[in-house]
């Protein structure tokens, strides 16, 4: 592998901080790596964290990309309007995707990089935290790569001074000319201090064709809607209770790399479609109520119950003029109770969690859509974590969950004769991690951290029944009678915090059991599904931030991850180890930061680097439409950024991005990335 750039290897996590930030100073409060507010001193692992401010500076444009900044994630984006993160070398439903804790992953989540991600308006929420490799234990299946937790925002009711009335808002437009889009948002907060509060938010996209170097790339632009609204009241002193609602929608994206106006790179085959649309709809209703501080046994609970949504339709014209569709709806409860206890033994997180999804489909071969129709998919847990100080500074955190899985197919095409099939099946798991955390010194500056994580990843409906195109010319059939993949992940890292120094370094090692992989069978271009994939997945991350001073710092990251797995011979049950698809190579990111000492104006000059993608395994090589014969060359992708607080109610941000103006696109990606170009903000607040 190459490394487009080596000299940012010295630079930090917190590349977008706008105040120096001291070890004094309050320190961040993360959830997602113990369900329960804590600090990232005694957090056992590295969480990536990433706020409204820091999305707003990068003028992020969807949600999977305001991600491609972060240590340890890559990005890929299969069109223009789908993109999907890289967590630790695993994408698609073996990350889990959370919003306020609420599972986002349903049974129909495809193999591979994915499109579900690019329905979250990265508008509507106030921070995302990253929690590496060790989510099994605390939410259950597909916590492989990464548990990712977005949490939305709330009006500020608790800010507020208590009984007095308040009104905000704020306006936001983001203009790109490479990009050709312009975004939309307005959102309004009001209520009564300590209170209540309601907050509503709208946000419109207009995406046109992207313009690389190579000029126009004909339809890669698409439209995209999304509203939300969340009510929080203060029922006492220790309850409260809190109702949301958001929608999103996303209209003629194409899948652009399959068609014939696809664009060649670096040998890249264009498709035969004549046209080829997969639009997606999401919408997420959840009441919770929440306790805090309470007497008795337990000290915090809350109760959260949850109603979801997801539509897809795909239509799709061939290049003899043959016409198909499918389109996939499905419909998710989810119930999530969750309590925290102090004890003689430690602090306890524990609690039990519920999802049944339905799904209704329906495509042009009249027995379904893309994944069985009227079909069912359940989801129970129970964990338990306890968190036990041996000390003052060690710190030992142990947790386990089981988990009941229940599948049931009700209608599907039999891929043997042809006939309508049926098909259920269930399965238990246990998954166990045991982690550690040691104070290095008594001020919490330094930490040393490990453990041992288990992680598993229950078959889910589209592995058991999807009937649809999988790859460039290779269509994915049923395949039953599967077993669940299983993951044990070693890690040990270093942390530390001090005035001027912020750093981080962390190395894992995935053992992987039983992983679902393709298979090719009898027929030619077909494939299926089947237990066969035992591996591996390692990696090294490292970032660091050093404030010179109170104007000037300099950050950056490097990440490296490969990983291997047996696949499945041609039509033999034989096996050959092969590199595991699409991995991003190794990468950095890294640049220098000047702020005036009022943090009213900022600038700074960034590059991220993806090394050459070259170890292809056979389906990366077949996936000739995405990745070049030779694989994917390296880039540098340079950006100049900065911003202006004109006044407490103004503030003006401007990029201008790709300054040497480089043909490239990220690995197993489908369409080129935009050419140089200005991308421009502005946020009023009043």
């Amino acid at each position: 592998m190459r490394l487009a750039i080596l000299p940012l290897l010295f630079l930090s996590t917190f590349t977008w901080a706008a105040e120096p930030k001291k070890a004094a100073d309050i320190p961040e409060v993360v959830i997602t790596a113990t369900r329960s507010e804590n600090s990232t001193a005694r957090v056992p692992a590295v969480v990536k964290t990433l706020d409204k401010k820091q999305m707003a500076e990068r003028l992020v444009r969807t949600f999977p990309e305001a991600l491609r900044e972060t240590p340890g994630v890559m990005i890929q984006k299969t069109s223009n309007g789908q993109g999907s993160p890289f967590i630790r070398g695993f994408t698609g439903f073996r990350n889990l995707m959370l919003i306020d804790g609420i599972r986002f992953n349903n049974s129909t989540f495809r193999e591979g990089p994915n499109q579900y991600w690019n329905t979250i308006d990265p508008f509507a929420l106030d921070r995302v935290e990253v929690l590496p490799s060790q989510g099994g234990t605390l939410y259950g299946s597909d916590a492989v790569g990464g548990t990712v937790n977005a949490f939305t925002k709330d009006s500020g009711f608790l800010r507020e001074a208590e009984g007095g009335f308040f009104a905000h808002g704020q306006a936001d437009y983001r203009w790109s000319s490479a990009e050709r889009s312009n975004i939309e948002h307005m959102e309004a907060s009001i209520g009564q201090g300590q209170r209540w509060g309601l907050h509503v938010g709208v946000t419109l996209s207009q995406f046109a064709d992207v313009r690389t170097p190579q000029g126009i790339q004909r339809h890669t632009g698409y439209d995209q809607w999304a509203f939300d609204v969340r009510l929080d009241v203060a029922l006492d002193d220790n309850w409260q209770l809190t109702a949301v609602h958001q929608q999103a929608r996303q209209n003629d994206v194409w899948r652009t790399h399959d068609t014939i106006y696809g664009v060649s790179f670096e040998g890249t085959t264009i498709g035969t479609n004549r046209l080829r649309l997969f639009d997606q709809e999401r919408s997420l209703s959840y009441l919770r109520l929440a306790g805090k501080d309470l007497d008795g046994i337990i000290d915090d609970a809350s109760l959260t119950i949850s109603l979801q949504t997801a539509g897809e339709d795909q239509y799709r014209i061939t290049g003899a003029g043959v016409r198909s569709w499918n389109d996939v709806d499905v419909t998710t409860l989810g119930v999530d109770l969750q309590f925290e206890s102090s004890s003689p033994v430690g602090r306890l997180v524990y609690g039990i969690d519920y999802y049944h999804d339905w799904l209704e489909t329906d495509g042009a071969n009249n027995f379904a859509g893309a994944v069985a129709d009227d079909s069912s998919y359940d989801l129970l847990g129970i964990f338990l974590q306890d968190t036990i100080d041996v000390g003052d500074r060690f710190h030992l955190i142990l947790g386990g969950r089981y988990t009941h899985v229940r599948a049931d197919a009700g209608k599907f095409r039999n891929p043997v004769g042809g006939a309508v099939a049926a098909y259920a099946d269930e399965w238990q798991n246990v998954s166990a991690s045991a982690r550690f955390i040691v104070d290095l010194d008594e001020r919490d500056r330094f930490q040393f951290f490990g453990g041992v994580s288990q992680s598993f990843r229950a078959p889910n409906l589209s592995d058991l029944t999807r009937d649809d195109f999988s790859a460039t010319g290779i269509t994915e059939v049923p395949a039953t009678g599967l077993n669940p993949e299983t993951y044990i992940t070693y890690e040990v890292g270093l942390k530390a915090q001090t005035e001027s120094l912020t750093a981080s370094f962390a190395y894992f090692f995935t053992q992987i059991e039983d992983m679902i992989v393709r298979r090719t069978t009898t027929v030619p271009g077909q494939v299926s599904k089947a237990n066969g994939g035992d591996g591996y997945m390692q990696g090294v991350e490292f970032a660091t931030r050093w404030q010179i001073d109170p104007n000037w710092s300099v950050f950056g990251q490097i990440a490296w991850v490969e990983g291997e797995a047996d696949q499945f011979i041609g039509l033999t049950t034989q096996t050959r180890r092969e590199p595991l698809g699409k991995i991003a190579p190794l990468n950095a990111f890294g640049g220098v930061r000047w702020q005036s000492r009022d943090s009213r104006f900022w600038t700074e000059l960034v590059c991220l680097t993806y090394g050459e993608a070259a170890r292809l395994n056979t389906s990366d090589q077949a996936d000739t439409s995405r990745i070049p014969p030779n694989g994917t060359p390296s880039f540098w992708l340079v950006s100049l950024r900065g911003g202006c607080k004109v006044n407490d109610h103004l503030i003006l941000t401007a990029s201008l991005d790709n300054l040497l103006n480089q043909t490239y696109r990220y690995h197993g990606s489908g369409s080129n990335e935009p050419a140089f170009g200005a991308t421009l903000g502005a946020t009023v607040k009043f």
